[in-house]
């Protein structure tokens, strides 16, 4: 079912990759056009502020692809969060090295150059995208870096797995988000694609508000969206 308009007293959260910008073949080869950036700074204005990006990804990296958007940031699944262009707070660090456990991921990586090892602040993921054929191994792979670091978490992602701290997520950075202003007592509305969104999506619907997925599979949300496109044109429509 589609969505409804976007309420007047909404507290906006949205995913990036698969969301906002269509999923690249690498991290680094997402396509941010000037429509979306001029779209973020609109929604921003509109909502009061009332707007935060929450992402696996990490802020440094967000930031770097949308350099005029002003507003909040949640990075490495809710494990930081930026109030503003020049901060970046962390929220959760677990007790880890995370130049070693990049190392470590980069070796058991090596005898397929087909794999992407992303190396994040605050833990490591591994992408098959290019060779779907890899993912029993960059499965066994993830699984023997998890053993060695149990206060990381296995998160499963579109074509790729991820060890991140635990005890964190989308969801936990959004519950933490309706607690501050501007965002508090307003009506939360969550938009992702993949399962790592799914804790946020239940979130902003036990609040009273409601979830879109972007694109096919199961989901909690009880609206959907065929793809970027369609979210764009249902935001620019809250916009007119």
């Amino acid at each position: 079912m589609n969505p409804p308009p976007l309420p007047a007293d909404a507290a906006l959260f949205l995913d990036f990759d698969g969301c906002l910008v269509e999923i690249a073949h690498r991290p680094d080869a997402v396509v941010v056009s000037e429509a979306l950036r001029d779209r973020l700074v609109r929604l921003n204005d509109r909502l009061d502020g009332a707007l935060a990006l929450i992402s696996g990804r990490d802020v440094a990296d967000l930031r770097g692809h949308l350099v005029d958007f002003r507003g909040i940031v949640a990075g490495s699944h809710g494990s930081e969060l930026s109030v503003g262009p020049d901060e970046i707070q962390t929220l959760h660090q677990a007790p880890f090295d995370a130049a070693a456990l990049h190392a470590a991921a980069r070796k058991l990586a090596a005898p397929h150059p087909a794999i992407l090892v992303e190396e994040k602040p605050h833990g490591v993921a591994m992408h098959y995208r290019d060779t779907p054929s890899l993912q029993g191994f960059v499965e066994d792979a993830m699984h023997d870096l998890a053993a060695r670091n149990p206060h990381l978490m296995l998160q499963p992602a579109k074509m790729a797995l991820e060890l991140r701290p635990g005890g964190v997520g989308k969801d936990t950075a959004l519950a933490q988000l309706m607690q501050m202003p501007p965002f508090e007592g307003r009506v939360p509305v969550f938009a992702g694609d993949d399962t790592t969104d799914e804790p946020a999506m239940a979130e902003a619907q036990s609040r009273g508000g409601f979830a879109i997925k972007i694109g096919e599979g199961p989901t909690a949300a009880r609206h959907r969206l065929s793809d970027p496109a369609a979210l764009a044109a249902w935001l620019d429509a809250s916009l007119n």
